[in-house]
């Protein structure tokens, strides 16, 4: 081997191939120009840790899109530290993930040459001049050529659209093209010469703080990683970046200069491994900076072999009819032709997305957008989970997890999925132990639907999708402990320990019975018992009551044991229903709507409990409030009177309106009252003539300025309604006779005679003329 200078790179062993991070086209002319050159050692833009687990990449299990994660492990997951991590993910069609497989096919070594994340999870400081120079001139200064080199070359070009310009010369290049390296390595070099030629202050602008020199030190360092391999005696070299980096690291910049710059950087202790990915995160709405607009058509143009287009809107189609839409194969044939068409009289080399879409949309969806926003869901983006290994680093709690997931046959998946559990089998029972469970440890894995669509108290509806991220909290939580019952009783242990309101811990004893956690109730409930005890405030007490009645209701379903309680819960409504008429009297506008919800909540809670000595005692507490009416606040008021008429307690609510609604009543008072009292729901105005003809002439007997104060009040109560109750109330209104029908109709004579034979007939269909 010749002598290697050590103040530059010798070239002529060297290829440098600048990419897009995710790009079919570059991927298909990657992989041909490596088979080409024949590299003996092969260079990645990537973390240089993740070097011992690169082999994996190799493995038949790993299957993409799949990503690297770099992270620091946290000693206290509570304390409140930024998360620090970082993913460098890839996709079957990323150019990185291609020269990988090609290194692993080909039996030479691939290593990672970007700045270790051990430096990168570490923020940049920029100094004060930094700052000061982005603030005279940031808006004011061009967009950075930096941050987006494409879009310049794009618009260099007459595009208005980065990535069409780069499907358009890269992407949709025929396989006996020439590869577009050398051009890209131009056009950067070029762009990076009038990025130099500008003032610095101008250069800089509009960029991130600290970019600049980050971007420094990342270049530095990828010179560096090739200077290494080479006196490691590899004399054919490929190396792998962003295209932006090329000239960077072509030029002839001397060790020593990347050596200061390199030199003291801060760093932090960093674990890596590989984590599974999904499409949608490689997509740039997610907020990825190198994300792409259409993962799903990328990784269609880069595994469809021949004739894209058409198998393309032939999968289109099949969507389609799956969703009994009407797609026949004239349809496939005339949208290719469109398609083409398009791509044609636009000068594309061919037919792209945009093209697809609007032949997809004008002939396969007859114009209509649903059908295409389903294409755009399952297709453009086409959302896919990918898998790693089980030889993958992973912390014990990842790997509890993933044993827990096949055990009880719940498989991860990117999509959104609907579990329907029945409680009373006991597969169901553990999945929803484990849904729960995972909550605690804040990964939200699955989401319960709104107590609205429940299906009853044996059954949980939940929905599953899985994210990339829940990888780190998985790893962060490993802090509790190496098994999700474990980490989680303890993270339950922890919450009670820390909790300062009754309300947070009667929330985590429901939490610790839906996840069956009895190790942790004991710390739990004692907690719990203990704050009950010298918490003094009613509306503590009544905001604490319900989480804990629900929690006796899952402890019967799932035959957890909830004696201890259950004590708790009978010394709260005993103190509820003694401290609830102090607690009510006087309150203002504000207090008297944060009642309103405290007095509803307890009041569907001791029904949930069907506890008639509770209830008892709560309806007589109810009762002692009505009867004074005059302390309580017009909302409270008609609440509670809606309550016992529902209860069956009270015979003389039409008498109650009257006085409530009275002329001589403050019309802001009655508008509460009826607002309290009708809250309930439309049913009783629909079905109660003698109250709906109050509430009518009330409301048209208020003098204008009245009835204008009163209007938010009443178009708030009466807003909450269905509108076929609203239709419903409105028809009853419209009738002459509503209003104005008698509550009892006079008795009237009755002809015998002639209702003999009805009555006959009647009793023999009943069988009782014998």
């Amino acid at each position: 081997m010749s002598h290697v200078p050590s103040n530059h790179v010798p070239l002529n062993r060297v290829e440098v191939y600048g990419i897009r991070h995710h790009g079919p086209g570059s991927a298909r002319a990657l992989r041909g120009a490596l088979e080409e050159f024949k590299p003996d050692a092969v260079l990645v833009e990537g973390p240089p840790e993740a070097d011992p687990i690169v082999e994996l990449a190799g493995d038949a299990d790993m299957v993409p899109p799949v990503a690297l994660l770099a992270y620091s492990p946290a000693a206290d997951p509570d304390s409140g530290d930024e998360r620090k991590a970082a993913f460098w993910p890839f996709a079957e069609f990323s150019p990185e993930w291609q020269a990988i497989r090609y290194a692993h096919g080909a039996g030479v070594p691939v290593r990672f040459c970007d700045l270790p994340a051990a430096h990168q999870l570490v923020p940049t400081d920029d100094t004060e001049e930094d700052r000061q120079e982005d603030r005279e001139v940031g808006e004011e200064a061009p967009e950075s050529i930096r941050l987006d080199p494409l879009g310049w070359l794009a618009k260099a070009a007459g595009y208005d659209d980065a990535e069409r310009w780069w499907d358009d010369v890269v992407e949709h290049r025929g396989a006996s093209e020439e590869a577009p390296f050398a051009a890209i390595a131009e056009a950067m070099a070029e762009l990076r010469e009038q990025l130099a030629a500008l003032p610095e202050e101008t250069a800089s602008a509009g960029l991130p703080p600290g970019h600049r020199r980050r971007e420094e030190q990342r270049e530095a360092h990828m010179r560096r990683t090739l200077r290494r391999t080479l006196r490691d005696g590899y004399e054919r070299v490929a190396v792998v970046c962003g295209a932006w980096h090329v000239p960077a690291i072509q030029a002839k910049v001397p060790a020593a200069h990347d050596d200061r710059t390199l030199r003291g950087l801060p760093k932090i202790k960093v674990a890596m491994t590989w984590v599974p990915w999904t499409h949608g995160r490689l997509a740039g709405r997610s907020g990825y900076g190198a994300g792409v607009r259409s993962p799903g058509w990328y990784h269609h143009l880069f595994t469809a072999k021949d004739r894209p287009i058409e198998r393309w809107l032939t999968i289109a189609a099949r969507v389609l009819r799956d969703e009994d839409l009407h797609v026949s194969s004239a349809h496939v044939i005339e949208a290719v032709r469109l398609a083409e068409a398009l791509a044609a009289l636009r000068g594309r080399p061919l037919a792209g997305l945009d093209e697809v879409t609007e032949a997809t949309r004008a002939v396969l969806c007859e114009g209509a957008d649903l059908p295409v926003q389903l294409i755009q869901e399952r297709l453009v983006v086409g959302e896919r989970l990918g898998a790693v290994p089980e030889r993958t680093p992973m912390v014990p709690l990842q790997r509890d997890l993933q044993a827990e997931q096949r055990r009880l046959r719940l498989k991860p998946s990117a999509l959104d999925k609907e579990q329907d559990l029945d409680l009373r089998k006991p597969t169901d029972l553990e999945r929803s132990r484990l849904l729960h469970r995972l909550r605690l440890l804040d990964v939200h894995w699955g989401v319960p639907a709104d107590a609205g669509r429940s299906k009853g108290t044996f059954r949980e509806t939940w929905t599953l999708c899985w994210r990339p991220e829940f990888d780190v909290e998985l790893i962060e939580a490993s802090a509790w402990g190496t098994t999700v019952r474990g980490a989680s009783t303890a993270r339950a242990r922890a919450l009670a320990e820390g909790a300062t309101a009754l309300a947070d811990l009667t929330s985590v004893a429901e939490r610790c019975l839906l996840a069956d956690l009895g190790d942790a109730l004991p710390t739990v409930m004692r907690a719990l018992a203990d704050r009950a005890a010298v918490d003094t405030d009613v509306a503590h007490l009544m905001a604490a009551m319900p989480a804990l009645v629900r929690a006796l209701r899952y402890g019967d379903v799932r035959g957890t044991s909830t004696g201890p309680l259950r004590t708790v819960v009978d010394g709260l409504v005993v103190r509820v229903c003694v401290g609830l008429p102090p607690a009510l009297t006087g309150l203002d506008d504000d207090a008297a709507r944060t009642f309103l919800g405290h007095v509803d909540a307890v009041h569907g809670a001791l029904s949930l409990l069907a506890d008639d000595d509770h209830l008892e005692r709560w309806r007589r507490a109810l009762e002692n409030l009505v009867a004074r009416p005059d302390t309580l606040h017009g909302l409270i008021d008609g609440r509670i009177t809606r309550l016992l008429l529902d209860a069956g307690r009270l015979d003389d609510v039409p008498d109650r309106m009257a006085r409530a609604v009275s002329t001589g009543t403050p019309p802001a008072r009655a508008a509460a009252w009826v607002e309290g009292f009708l809250s309930g729901g439309a049913l009783l105005l629909t079905h109660d003539d003698a109250l709906l003809r109050l509430v009518d002439g009330w409301i048209s007997g208020l003098p204008g300025e009245s009835f204008t104060d009163v209007l938010p009040l009443l178009r708030r109560t009466f807003g909450a309604y269905a509108s076929a109750e609203r239709r419903a109330i409105g028809e009853r209104l419209r009738r002459p006779d509503t209003t104005a029908a008698p509550s009892h109709r006079p008795e009237q004579d009755i002809d015998e005679k002639r209702a003999a034979p009805a009555t006959a007939t009647t009793l023999r269909i009943l069988g009782w003329d014998q």
